[in-house]
């Protein structure tokens, strides 16, 4: 069965954006962007609210079309143009680039969405990965924390309603400072 993973940066105090929705803090250099190209290549799919679906949307379609952005760059590019996304929107009436939309997040659709062949599912957005969170849908949690204290914004988890136990997987430490802290749920699956 594929396992929904959580990939998420964080700042050492535990937001994932400013107050203003920034992320300019974020401390992605070549070598953490090819980690996450080689990490999420072999994905089966990436699932995106709304709103980050349409940033996405908004760039990585022609971003390798620009002959001076990095290598990695250009990789990632072709990653998302390509991987199947479901984007889980009340709104959106339409998405192109291998997307479907889905109105709803309940636990069974999830579990049939898991049972499906093919690699896991990459989980995107805040107010999507909370609703999972809270639902106990989340399988693991690739936290990559950047050497920053931001002071304010929006938190990573804001009160899941439930403890969640987790168990270390891995960490790994790159050369600008991040490191990945990896973690499955304590039972090795999510609920559901």
């Amino acid at each position: 069965m594929r396992k929904i993973v959580l990939f998420v940066s964080v700042s050492l105090d535990g937001y994932f954006e400013g107050p203003d929705r920034e992320i300019d803090w974020h401390l992605v250099d070549d070598e953490l962007h090819r980690h996450f190209n080689e990490q999420l290549k072999v994905m089966g799919g990436f699932l995106e609210g709304r709103v980050t679906h349409e940033l996405m949307a908004g760039y990585w379609p022609t971003a390798d079309a620009d002959p001076s952005v990095s290598a990695p760059t250009a990789e990632f590019a072709a990653i998302w143009r390509d991987m199947p996304k479901i984007v889980f929107s009340r709104t959106l009436q339409q998405a192109a680039w291998n997307t479907t939309i889905r109105r709803e997040v309940t636990a069974e659709q999830i579990r049939v969405l898991k049972a499906e062949p093919g690699g896991d599912l990459v989980l995107g957005g805040a107010d999507l990965a909370a609703e999972f969170v809270r639902l106990g849908l989340v399988d693991e949690y690739r936290i990559y924390v950047h050497p920053v204290v931001i002071g304010q914004g929006r938190r990573f988890i804001h009160d899941p309603g439930h403890r969640i136990g987790l168990r270390l997987i891995d960490t790994k430490a790159f050369g600008n400072g991040v490191v990945l802290l990896h973690y499955r749920t304590a039972d090795g699956s999510a609920a559901g």
